[in-house]
């Protein structure tokens, strides 16, 4: 047996077992769901939640500055950014931003794949919420929320970090691309609905993790994952989908046509949402 087959079937067989070693949200983002959750919060005691950790502090106000709030006065502590974000945006903006510290790994070769799949993830978020962002103009919808399409575009590839730190220890598979990329393909949706159950995400971040890779999977209304699916296909994601994808798109109404997704403004809100990773 192979070492790729060998792999494969560990995992397999973890995944069936309840065995596989899942990441654990970053303790900020757990602080700051829960206190999000509570209904006695308030802005002051959110900050201060927030306040205990310099690195999301800093970039909470950075994204409270950003052309994505679209405002001009600048904010300068976290009391600020909390009240300009608000209480219920607050909750997936955190987490969100807290998501990139699941994308290191102490092995270079690990290191570098999980930072590839952290560019790759940051592409399809900024298309994603582009494409919201056109919709809602578009469409005058605004059922579906930015902060929400930004955290189930990041949570779209958390199931190849476990296939990845499973691999850690295979480390000639490494030596493999391709291989690697039909484990995570075969994988990680599976592996990301566990996460998102075993975290306590609502449903629609569970099927974004668990079947944005599957079109054959799909949605009444329109959804996160339709939104996910199309920002894939804008960054080069799902080429070969491409048509089925654009033709769904325009069949559910998301956008009235294609060339609202080619446009200056698109191209625009994406740069927007890419500066807030940047």
């Amino acid at each position: 047996m192979s070492t790729e087959n060998a792999l494969l079937t560990i995992l397999i067989e973890k995944i069936n077992n309840d065995t596989l070693v899942l990441p654990t949200l970053p303790a900020v983002a757990l602080k700051v769901r829960k206190a999000a959750d509570d209904p006695d919060i308030n802005l002051n005691a959110m900050a201060d939640v927030i306040g205990q950790d310099p690195s999301l502090s800093a970039r909470m106000i950075k994204i409270s500055n950003s052309a994505y709030l679209g405002r001009s006065v600048k904010v300068t502590s976290t009391t600020q950014a909390v009240t300009r974000i608000g209480l219920r945006q607050i909750k997936n903006i955190a987490t969100a931003l807290a998501m990139e510290q699941l994308f290191v790994s102490k092995n270079d070769v690990v290191k570098a794949y999980m930072e590839k799949i952290w560019t790759d993830t940051v592409e399809i978020v900024a298309s994603s919420m582009a494409v919201l962002q056109i919709h809602a103009k578009a469409t005058k919808n605004r059922t579906l929320n930015l902060d929400s399409i930004m955290l189930a575009a990041l949570v779209a590839n958390i199931g190849a970090l476990p296939v990845l730190t499973e691999a850690d220890r295979h480390s000639d598979v490494f030596g493999n691309p391709t291989f690697l990329d039909v484990a995570i393909t075969k994988l990680s949706g599976k592996i990301g609905e566990s996460i998102m159950q075993v975290w306590g995400f609502e449903p629609e971040f569970i099927l974004v993790a668990k079947s944005w890779r599957d079109p054959s999977v799909q949605t009444d209304a329109i959804s996160y994952l339709d939104l996910v699916r199309l920002g894939a296909v804008l960054c080069g994601k799902y080429d070969s989908r491409k048509d089925v994808l654009f033709a769904n798109a325009l069949e559910k109404k998301i956008v009235p046509s294609l060339s609202h997704l080619l446009s200056d403004e698109f191209d625009e809100y994406r740069a927007n949402a890419k500066q807030i990773f940047g």
